[in-house]
């Protein structure tokens, strides 16, 4: 391979995308930018408390220009755009939105610009969960076993139950709608200049876990499967697709509107797009039976192995197995928690209530410092909470928590599941509040490892990248403690960025396969959390009554669901 050659991972999260620069010699990151969107920073076209999440189409657009060219301004600029080989992005999901022929988004038509229908329904909108309920209940009514890649239950968070809720309660955009693609489809769509949706490369990865494809049914399941569960879906799937695509295969070679646009050498391959923690997972340099654990708002969590020993073993309530959905020629396990920094956010957030609503409007100190005061404060909530909580005993009778707060991923999906806490009492502060919760997503992280081992997948280690294992010692530590294995953190910061850059060099054909590329640009590990030994016992202990509790709330929440349709 010649050196220095470049090639550009971004990397869509839930709040921001981030763009990488990388020599596709050696990994090293010769610049990052990151961009915040504006629209969803002023939570416009959501409503939290009804689980609607929208995200425009500009913020992603914009967010591409602005930190591509911003990373390579930063990096040297013409004479590192010039030596650009090669794009691949990857972005949360299953995050889709309807489009027309053209594979142009509904939101970016004047008639549908406000409407969030139109928009790309985000991984965490939960507004789907009856379709989702619909879709599970309907599946038994086949020989064939539509959802046994997927775990065996559908998600509201997922491909169909989505498109389905939109086109009932919106009929403007169903009349308006083509075909359906998924955020990570859509990117490489754009930058390689398409203008005919049925010429979309469908990543195999979103396909897969999310739309229900597989290679056993030829494709998507028969056109039977959706018009008999809806007549609004009679042949929806025969505008979709029927082929897919593993990511180190080129979507194409970039358009030239978006190589003028980005000041980038016309013969840039953009790679298939796939989703961030699978493609995480490789920046991440996943190996054989490492669950490695993107933690950020969610996580996902990715395990990989041999296709050959896997033959037909299937794992229940996951979300779903893959052949080549992160590594080529390997099976690819998927779960996660719902909510991770999700929780913690939103505990600050509670906490934070009265500076959010009194601070500004108080006589003691004039506005501007009050503003500076509150945005010194909101850095330090959850440092200071880690520090007083990580000073806590830890015992069989402190408070417990479940951390069900965006419903529950895996094991099992059930999004109509709430976060709980018991055991509060009159000495219960922030930091024990604080400490519940956190354990909480360590427990639920040790029910995703339980649930592999037991359905005989082992599970060797743990490998966390994100930005909770990065910022969070107190948290990895915990979660150590708790799963009994060790956790190594990769160095990389921007490791899902890292990951599309891999996919990138190989795209481009300066590396042969995903492995070599993963050799040569992998940086290792900076920290490896050691489990305690002397917690083992009261961790179990812990574990059982957080299962517990957990079936109670289950109860509770199937006895509500009758009473309210009763």
């Amino acid at each position: 391979m010649e050196l220095d050659k470049y090639v550009i991972g971004v990397d869509y999260g839930t709040d921001s995308v981030r763009a990488i620069i990388v020599n596709a010699a050696n990994g090293k990151e010769m610049a990052s930018s990151v961009h915040y969107y504006q629209r969803w920073q002023k939570a416009m076209f959501c409503d939290a408390p009804n689980n609607v999440f929208r995200q425009h189409p500009l913020d992603y657009l914009e967010g591409l220009e602005i930190t591509i060219k911003d990373a390579i301004n930063k990096a040297g600029g013409k004479a590192i755009a010039d030596n650009v080989r090669g794009i691949s992005v990857d972005t949360t999901g299953s995050t889709p939105i309807a489009v027309d022929e053209k594979g142009t988004p509904l939101a970016l038509k004047p008639e549908f610009e406000n409407n969030p229908n139109a928009m790309f329904i985000l991984w965490k909108d939960h507004t789907a969960i009856k379709e989702a309920a619909e879709i599970n209940e309907h599946a038994t009514k086949f020989d064939v076993n539509y959802l046994k890649y997927v775990g065996g239950i559908y998600s509201s968070e997922w491909f169909w139950a989505k498109l389905l809720h939109i086109i009932r309660v919106d009929e403007k955009v169903r009349k308006a709608t083509y075909s359906w693609v998924e955020h990570c489809d859509w990117i490489p769509f754009v930058l390689t200049g398409g203008n005919d949706a049925s010429q979309i490369k469908r990543s195999r990865c979103a396909a897969g876990h999310k739309a229900l494809w597989a290679e056993e049914f030829g494709g998507l399941p028969p056109d039977e499967f959706f018009s008999t569960l809806d007549p609004l879906l009679a042949g929806f799937a025969s505008r979709l697709f029927r082929d897919t695509y593993t990511s180190d295969i080129a979507a194409g070679t970039i358009g030239a509107e978006w190589a003028a646009k980005l000041g980038l050498p016309a013969d840039v391959k953009i790679g298939v797009g796939a989703f961030d923690a699978h493609m995480g997972a490789v920046g991440g340099q996943i190996e054989p039976y490492y669950l490695s654990k993107v933690m950020g708002t969610s996580t996902c969590d990715i395990l990989v192995a041999p296709n050959a020993e896997m033959k037909d073993k299937l794992v229940a309530g996951i979300c779903g197995q893959v052949d080549g959905s992160v590594i080529p020629g390997m099976a690819g396990l998927e779960a996660g928690q719902s909510a991770f920094g999700d929780t913690y956010a939103w505990f600050k957030n509670v906490l934070s209530w009265p500076i959010n609503n009194l601070l500004t409007k108080s006589k003691v100190i004039d506005e501007g410092t009050a503003e500076a005061l509150k945005n010194e404060i909101f850095e330090e909530i959850i440092p200071e909470l880690s520090r007083q909580a990580a000073m806590l005993p830890i015992e069989e009778t402190n408070e417990l928590a479940i951390d069900w707060f965006n419903g529950r991923r895996t094991p099992d999906a059930d999004q109509s599941l709430k976060g709980a806490v018991i055991g509060l009492n009159l000495g219960t502060d922030a930091p024990r509040f604080f400490r519940a919760i956190a354990e909480a997503t360590c427990f639920g992280a040790k029910s995703i490892v339980e649930r592999m081992i037991d359905e005989g997948v082992p599970v060797k280690g743990l490998i966390g990248i994100g930005g909770v294992a990065k910022k969070s010692s107190f948290i990895m530590q915990m979660m150590a403690d708790i799963i009994g294995m060790p956790i190594k953190i990769h160095q990389h910061v921007h490791t899902c960025a890292l990951g599309a850059a891999m996919f990138a060099s190989v795209v481009a054909e300066l590396h042969n396969n995903v492995e070599e590329a993963m050799a040569a640009m992998g940086g290792g590990f900076d920290v490896v959390y050691e489990p305690n030994p002397e917690l083992s016992a009261v961790y179990a202990k812990r574990y059982e009554q957080y299962k517990g509790l957990g079936e109670f709330i289950t109860f509770r929440t199937r006895q509500l669901e009758k009473s309210v349709n009763a």
